[in-house]
């Protein structure tokens, strides 16, 4: 697998969204995608994170981008998860995680001794055409939609 870089087209993906409807990147051609992966629905960290994006989300529409969050959770727990906040964007279910491993956040964890493989919490910022403009990667929660904000708005409409 390549390894993803600034400046390079995102890997192109298809996944079953919590509308019910099979999206794909490049159906975002034309505007900025804000791409977070995340680890589990209904988790504090998680949680906290999709709020936080919640109530960025104006601003960042605002900035020309569309946040779209991605977890391997099945889609009856993104509806509850989405319902339960209150959430506006779509919520992507990556059960088989193939496309975690495309974008190289797949990876091996450890928690109390125990090791195990998910989600290393992380987001992706691509531009009209589809390309990375920024990643973070290993993505601590306070503060990240802000950092996203400021960039977004350095990148201009």
């Amino acid at each position: 697998m390549e390894t993803l870089q600034i400046g390079h087209n995102a890997p192109e993906f298809t996944l079953m969204a919590s509308n019910g409807e099979k999206v794909s990147l490049s159906h975002y051609r034309g505007r900025k995608v804000v791409l977070y992966f995340y680890p589990k629905n209904m988790t504090p960290g998680c949680t906290q994170e999709a709020c936080s994006f919640r109530d960025a989300n104006s601003d960042i529409e605002e900035l020309g981008a569309v946040i779209l969050g991605i977890s391997p959770d099945e889609l009856k727990s993104h509806h509850k998860f989405i319902e339960r906040n209150h959430l506006p964007f779509l919520l992507l279910s990556d059960t088989d995680h193939s496309v975690s491993e495309m974008y190289g956040v797949w990876q091996l964890k450890k928690m109390y001794g125990r090791e195990y493989l998910g989600i290393v919490r992380s987001t992706f910022l691509m531009n009209e055409e589809g390309v990375i403009v920024k990643e973070w990667r290993k993505v601590k929660v306070a503060g990240h939609t802000e950092e996203v904000l400021k960039t977004l708005q350095s990148l201009g409409q």
